[in-house]
């Protein structure tokens, strides 16, 4: 791969989704930026529908066209913008440069064919290999993702294996032609917590060993705080607060970062009192004016209802779209 870690490998500027449905246009995302760097591992959280999935899944155009649609802004990489790539220059993109691993493995996997062959299948696409290389290769993987009797594996069907061996396979798959860029969304929700721990392991050893930049979805806070350099927090289809781990977890500057914190666990806060967060996530459907938590802030004023914040540096790799001055106490 041979790029250097400052150096930025996808780079996202001012984009916008939308979904035409019955009831009108749900404006899913609007106007998300952020940069992602060589072998970085990036954070994204927020809860259902804030817009974290819809928001990757558009750079490779992996939402359904129609309803959803792309309605503006970039994502540069490699000199190409993803967002203007024809489908069939975003196919050799796709599944080869940028792995993708899905939350649910049985929706993705082809259920009558086998794991190695799916496996291999996705090797040769992308690459010059023969056959027998890409069976070898398939092999390799398996073994690479810590699953048991690899060579007996590549023979089973998606459905003769555990959710956990399955999600296993998906992280193979998404490695299989060496990506510079893996997006992982949700990709252990549906596992018990012992299996999500290897497969988080798992997935963080692959990290180091091979230098791949991972953009990690989750709505689980702790899962980020071992994992990521750097974390996006997304709200009302955008980023509302972006900043390394240590200081998102230590000095949140948005509101709704704020929220999401007091509404875990901690360990190392006897007598942590979990907070919920009041109030319903916003209804998408209307094109969000102001701050799309304002309904739900305890410092909103007038000024958040009716003006779209825009980002406050506060440090350096920490910027916040936020009108009230969570240090100040008092608006900017």
């Amino acid at each position: 791969m041979g790029r250097l870690n400052n150096e930025t490998v996808l780079d996202v500027r001012g984009l916008r989704t939308q979904f035409a449905t019955q009831d009108g246009t749900v404006h899913a995302v609007n106007g998300v930026d952020f940069t992602l760097n060589a072998g970085e591992f990036l954070g994204v959280v927020g809860e259902s529908g804030s817009g974290k999935s819809v928001t990757m899944m558009s750079l490779l155009k992996l939402i359904p066209m129609p309803p959803g649609e792309i309605a503006g802004g970039s994502a540069m990489f490699d000199n190409q913008d993803l967002v203007e790539l024809t489908p069939k220059d975003l196919r050799t993109i796709r599944g080869g440069r940028i792995g993708f691993i899905f939350q649910d493995p049985m929706t993705s996997l082809n259920p009558v064919i086998t794991v190695g062959k799916q496996i291999t299948e996705a090797i040769r696409l992308h690459t010059e290999a023969s056959k027998a290389e890409a069976k070898a290769r398939a092999l390799e993987l398996l073994e690479l993702v810590g699953i048991p009797d690899p060579k007996q594996r590549l023979k089973n069907f998606p459905h003769e294996m555990s959710g956990g061996m399955r999600q296993r396979v998906m992280i193979a798959m998404a490695l299989a032609c060496s990506p510079e860029i893996i997006i992982a969304d949700e990709p252990t929700t549906a596992l018990d917590v012992t299996i999500q721990a290897q497969i988080i392991d798992q997935v963080r050893n692959l990290q180091d060993e091979l230098g791949t930049a991972v953009i990690w979805i989750t709505h689980d806070l702790a899962v980020v705080a071992g994992l990521a350099d750097r974390v996006l927090v997304m709200y009302g289809g955008r980023v509302v607060e972006e900043a390394r781990v240590d200081v998102l977890y230590s000095n949140p500057q948005h509101p709704y970062t704020k929220g999401l914190l007091n509404s875990l666990p901690r360990l190392d806060q006897q007598g942590h009192e979990l907070i919920p967060i009041e109030g319903q996530p916003p209804n998408m459907l209307t094109e969000p004016v102001g701050c799309a938590f304002a309904p739900r802030c305890e410092y909103a004023f007038d000024r958040c209802y009716s003006e779209t914040p825009g980002y406050t540096e506060i440090a350096i790799g920490q910027r916040v779209a936020c009108h009230f001055d969570m240090n100040a106490g008092q608006p900017r």
